[in-house]
């Protein structure tokens, strides 16, 4: 698995008003930053915005995308999902992680059995959780992504070792 080349910063969660702005979820920490990571793409590159916050929003942002001119545009673009170039991003310490990097990497136990592959980061606001795809099973495993839990991270190496709790 390479890094891909964008990471995913930010959604559209519809229209706002009725002169062409977006209501715009932001996963950025702080979620004014998205506009200095543009033009931003839609996940299939086939279009691109530029950014400009207009007001701030319960659970969001009120945003103008180039391109956009009405309503009709705008709710056209509900649940697009907006990507960065990975260059322009920060930096990240060695203890944090795009969750862009982390999904696909094999997880195993600390012993080195493998317990899956990771499919998806989850955070509805507690903390991140690990979506790990475990062959035979029929769901998905779901881990806290704490020290406590997976306490090491090897991109290089494109895999995770979790000491998961003995109930799951």
């Amino acid at each position: 698995m390479t890094q891909p080349e964008r990471v995913c910063v930010g959604a559209i969660a519809g229209a706002f008003g009725v002169q062409g702005e977006v209501r715009l979820k932001s996963f950025c920490a702080e979620p004014e930053d998205i506009v200095g990571y543009a033009p931003l793409y839609t996940e299939d590159g086939a279009r691109q915005f530029d950014v400009t916050l207009t007001r701030g929003l319960k659970n969001g942002l009120g945003a103008r995308l180039s391109g956009v001119a009405t309503k009709e545009e705008a709710d056209a673009l509900r649940g697009v999902t907006l990507w960065a170039d990975r260059d322009k991003l920060p930096s990240l310490p060695d203890d944090e992680f795009y969750h862009a990097d982390l999904i696909g990497l094999t997880v195993v136990d600390t012993g080195g059995a493998k317990i899956g592959t990771v499919r998806a980061v989850h955070n509805h606001g507690a903390g991140d959780i690990l979506e790990i795809y475990a062959p035979g099973r029929k769901q998905a495993l779901l881990l806290p992504f704490t020290k406590a839990i997976v306490p090491t991270v090897d991109l290089a190496a494109q895999r995770i070792v979790a000491d998961p709790p003995e109930d799951l």
